[in-house]
């Protein structure tokens, strides 16, 4: 990407846009903070700010990451974590950008009608392997579940 660093404001922007992604949403948001302007008008106050959205976002992440191992919704709240930090760093806003390109193109990839075509004819074939399997157990050992079986 073509972020420029402002040292003045302490602000990152666009130089030129690259293109618009095409998904109606229009140019792109300027990066960098977006915190308060009485915020970042102080910089030992803006770099505390910047520390404590850090410390927060990284709690966040931290729980998503326990999450892919525990239950709940741990990619769900990684993300949560990484938007935390975009609202402060010019890398996550990256990130989030590149990230939600490309859940855009896989979605459209997915309704395409021969993906779909294809998903639809795996999963069927899927379904009757499960059910033939569920019928073969069910005729020999009949309703009994599987620790219970004396065979």
């Amino acid at each position: 990407m073509n972020a420029q660093s402002d040292e003045r404001g302490g602000v990152a922007r666009v130089a030129e846009p690259d293109s618009v992604t095409g998904d109606g949403a229009g140019p792109e948001r300027e990066l960098g903070s977006r915190a308060p302007a009485f915020i970042k008008a102080s910089k030992p106050l803006h770099v505390s700010w910047q520390v404590g959205v850090f410390a927060v976002g990284l709690a966040v992440v931290a729980a998503g990451v326990a999450m892919l191992v525990l239950p709940g919704p741990g990619w769900f709240v990684i993300f949560g974590g990484m938007a935390i930090w975009a609202t402060e760093f010019v890398w996550a806003q990256l990130v989030l950008r590149w990230t939600r390109r490309k859940v855009t193109e896989a979605a459209q990839k997915a309704l395409d009608p021969k993906v779909r075509r294809r998903n639809i004819l795996l999963t069927a074939a899927g379904l009757v392997i499960v059910a033939v399997l569920g019928a073969v157990y069910l005729w020999r050992f009949g309703l009994s579940l599987p620790w219970n079986v004396s065979e």
